[in-house]
């Protein structure tokens, strides 16, 4: 009976991740937000383990991502590896995301609009992916998720059950790393914040809702075009990622 878990198991795992492969080309082929899909360089759909336990959940990427097509390859991405280091987790056991698959031009502030046009695929994500705890890196990407408008300074370290589509997670509100790059000060309270993770994860998964509705479906891709999508990903390293 075990084995027939197992096999059972990775299947669901093999098949989750197929799914995540055709909604990555979903992305990637996406022309919802007309002046994003003109600038941007490449989609940054998401980099990490598609089992992952935990995911992270910045903003929306930058020049540096926009250029490779993979999320936190900065300064801030080095920072949040070694943080991760600190509590013996390597940034291939967890997935990065943003709230936004394309840089916005010039680094400004999404706009409502472009949220909204990019919240199915963050939910999809999280629905496939599977994750016990969501870690919302600053001010944007928390009060997004929470639909909340309090602000990161009263809610960092502080996780709560919460339902983002068909996914009951742990969210836990920290400092975006960038915070610590401009304010030395804020890196003790990072690692504060970091160093809780090991337990949290170790409640495992909240319980899950009975009843889900079914999310809306997204217009899927022409086959020709997923495979185009995977075969040209490779260029970006993206989908070696899951």
């Amino acid at each position: 009976m075990r084995a027939v878990a197992a096999e059972t198991s990775e299947q669901s795992a093999s098949a989750r991740r197929e799914a995540l492969k055709e909604v990555f080309a979903q992305a990637r082929n996406c022309t919802r937000c007309a002046e994003l899909a003109a600038t941007r360089t490449n989609v940054v759909f998401g980099a990490g383990n598609a089992d992952a336990e935990l995911m992270f959940i910045g903003e929306a990427p930058g020049a540096s991502e926009d250029e490779q097509g993979v999320p936190f390859v900065g300064r801030a991405g080095k920072l949040l590896e070694k943080l991760l280091e600190e509590i013996d987790i390597e940034r291939k056991d967890v997935f990065i995301a943003n709230t936004l698959k394309c840089r916005p031009p010039g680094n400004r502030d999404p706009l409502p609009v472009e949220l909204d046009n990019c919240h199915e695929y963050l939910l999809r994500q999280v629905e496939l992916i599977q994750p016990t705890v969501i870690c919302t890196l600053g001010n944007f990407s928390t009060k997004l998720l929470r639909g909340d408008p309090t602000g990161i300074t009263r809610l960092h370290g502080q996780p709560e059950v919460l339902v983002l589509g068909r996914r009951a997670v742990r969210l836990y509100p920290i400092y975006h790393p960038a915070a610590a790059l401009y304010t030395p000060s804020m890196l003790e309270t990072l690692r504060e914040d970091f160093a809780r993770l090991p337990g949290l994860l170790a409640e495992g998964a909240p319980e899950q809702p009975q009843e889900i509705p079914e999310p809306a479906a997204a217009e899927p891709a022409p086959t020709a075009e997923i495979e185009s999508a995977l075969t040209a990903e490779s260029e970006a390293d993206q989908l070696g990622l899951f």
